[in-house]
């Protein structure tokens, strides 16, 4: 869902770090995240900024027109998969993107990780939201709900791929529900 205060404020200071001109965001639901990106970017930053709900991304147009940034905002209303595979078509697109945020489904992370890994330039930084999901990667799974239990795994495997992975440095960031932070290596 929506990005805590809390890590937002963090992200805003890392894309303050970054000074991307060139970001994408993968899970959009009513754009507070993308609100941030997009005031926080320069004037000449653009947001690829993909979600497969249109009408959530709606929900927080309005306020994203009235604080003058719909402009820095190409919105795609698909699953991310395709759309990152196809901007990986286009090897001008390899290596472009400065800072990634990613706040969707969480079983395909890894997969988005892979695409994001060729799209974004080394040095280029990368958010995972919702990396401790909701406490239970450290709950015994007899006190994690059943409909948490799936995600659970799937968020366990994921922090153990990023923390075997060369081509990152992570940091992991115990506010709101969890962001990791990845910086491309090589």
């Amino acid at each position: 869902m929506a990005t805590a205060p809390d890590a937002a404020q963090l992200i805003a200071m890392l894309l303050k770090l970054v000074n991307p001109k060139k970001t994408i965001e993968v899970g959009v639901f009513t754009g507070y995240s993308l609100l941030l990106t997009a005031l926080t970017i320069p004037e000449d930053g653009k947001i690829t900024a993909i979600d497969t709900n249109r009408e959530t991304f709606e929900i927080g147009l309005p306020i994203i027109k009235k604080a003058g940034v719909a402009d820095k905002i190409s919105f795609i209303e698909s699953e991310a998969l395709p759309v990152l595979d196809q901007l990986l078509q286009n090897h001008e697109n390899e290596g472009s993107f400065d800072f990634a945020f990613v706040d969707a489904d969480k079983v395909n992370y890894w997969s988005y990780h892979e695409r994001l890994m060729k799209l974004l330039k080394v040095g280029g930084m990368v958010v995972y939201d919702n990396t401790l999901w909701g406490g239970t990667v450290v709950m015994p799974d007899e006190l994690v709900p059943e409909f948490m239990k799936q995600v659970k795994q799937f968020t366990i495997e994921f922090n153990k791929l990023l923390a075997a992975d060369p081509r990152v440095q992570i940091s992991h960031a115990s506010i709101g529900d969890g962001i990791t932070i990845c910086k491309r290596l090589c």
